[in-house]
């Protein structure tokens, strides 16, 4: 699993259709690509891939991915264009210190920029607050002060009317991921937090349930 904490960007060097399947391959730092291996998982932009073909010594090093069906129908990535910006992040390693929350790199939809704009222009250290839309069946898993996932990066949700989400955002965050280059109108990689469709499918199978930390450990929490 992933926690929505990244590592480090990475640049789309190819989208290529190929016979059954898509490949991207992604241009990244030697220090991480140096860490994967043939069949490992990385998240790109929030969705979790196998690597393969892995170049640590080409220039710039490199890895590629291919993209089923589902991804490409559910996320953005099949649509990325060479030089896009995508943000990278390896598995959590067992016994590591969970710093943002359960992300599965299991994309649920698309949704759309709406704005990212600085709280205090001019000023490099300023916040900026986040608006996007999300599709209106994954409304019921957002809920203020929840966490959210996107474009692979855990975030907190501010507020949330009818299908727009705002997020504030760190200054950190926007310098380190993929936020600073996005435009109004993009798409955007969502993953809701896992724990709550749990919640509600236990919720559909038994009145009374109720989530609990013994439920969480005895089920991989």
């Amino acid at each position: 699993m992933f926690t929505g904490l990244i590592e480090t960007t990475g640049t789309v060097l190819s989208v290529a259709p190929q016979a059954g399947v898509t490949r991207i391959t992604i241009g990244a730092s030697t220090e991480l690509i140096s860490r994967l291996s043939t069949g490992d998982s990385v998240a790109v932009s929030g969705v979790c891939l196998t690597a393969i073909d892995i170049e640590p010594f080409a220039f710039p090093p490199r890895f590629s991915a291919d993209l089923a069906a589902e991804t490409i129908a559910r996320t953005t990535l099949a649509r990325l264009k060479p030089e896009t910006i995508v943000n990278l992040e390896l598995p959590t390693p067992a016994g590591s210190p969970l710093g943002g929350h359960v992300v599965q790199g299991h994309v649920d939809a698309a949704g759309t920029l709406v704005a990212l704009e600085p709280l205090t222009p001019d000023t490099e250290t300023t916040d900026y607050r986040l608006r996007l839309t999300v599709p209106s069946e994954l409304t019921r898993y957002v809920v203020e002060k929840g966490s959210i996932t996107v474009e692979g990066i855990s975030l907190t949700v501010a507020s949330i009317r009818g299908n727009e989400v705002e997020i504030a955002i760190i200054p950190h965050t926007y310098a380190a991921t993929s936020l600073r280059t996005l435009s109004h109108g993009d798409l955007l990689n969502i993953e809701v937090d896992v724990l709550g469709k749990y919640a509600e499918r236990r919720g559909e199978n038994s009145s009374g349930f109720v989530l609990t930390e013994q439920y969480l450990v005895a089920n991989g929490y």
